[in-house]
């Protein structure tokens, strides 16, 4: 997002999908083709008074999805995308974010989860099928509880991944 003052008033350049650039353009006379941007790739928001607030967040929010790729970011939806009673292995979850050599990452990616009621990093374990250290999500056996609770058996701290391991393709 580019933000600037221009004739009076503070104007933002955001980001948006070429398919949805007339939407914004076409409900308010204040956003227009994106000044000295790409047009079919950027609008201009006047910020005038004319746009409510929650339009502006929107078109904020939309902006930022489109340019705000990580890989953390993938990590998280592709570890949303586990199902219920089911685990993946750091290497799939790296593999399903984009880049299969990002193991570590994942790990990393996992350990800072900003978000634990959406992003179940509970259901990832190694290769071999096993839990996570002791520390993460909460402590000793936590890990294991939470899997156990939806119904995945954890035998001396490993899930058999012939059974639970999600099939995502």
């Amino acid at each position: 997002m580019w933000t600037y003052e221009k004739d009076g008033h503070i104007n933002l350049n955001v980001k948006v999908d070429p398919d949805k650039a007339f939407f914004w353009r076409d409900r308010y006379r204040s956003v227009i083709p994106g000044y000295h941007q790409n047009k079919d790739h950027w609008n201009t928001v006047i910020l005038d008074g004319s746009i409510p607030n929650r339009d502006i967040k929107a078109m904020i929010a939309e902006s930022y999805d489109l340019v705000a790729d990580s890989p953390s970011r993938r990590i998280y939806e592709a570890v949303k995308k586990i199902p219920y009673g089911k685990v993946a292995t750091y290497s799939q979850i790296a593999k399903i974010a984009g880049d299969e050599k990002m193991a570590r990452a994942v790990g990393n990616a996992l350990h800072k989860n900003p978000d634990p009621d959406n992003i179940p990093c509970f259901r990832v374990v190694n290769s071999k099928g096993e839990l996570s250290g002791e520390f993460a999500f909460g402590g000793a056996g936590a890990q294991q509880k939470l899997l156990e609770n939806e119904g995945i058996e954890v035998v001396n701290g490993k899930v058999d991944l012939s059974l639970y391991r999600w099939d995502d393709q």
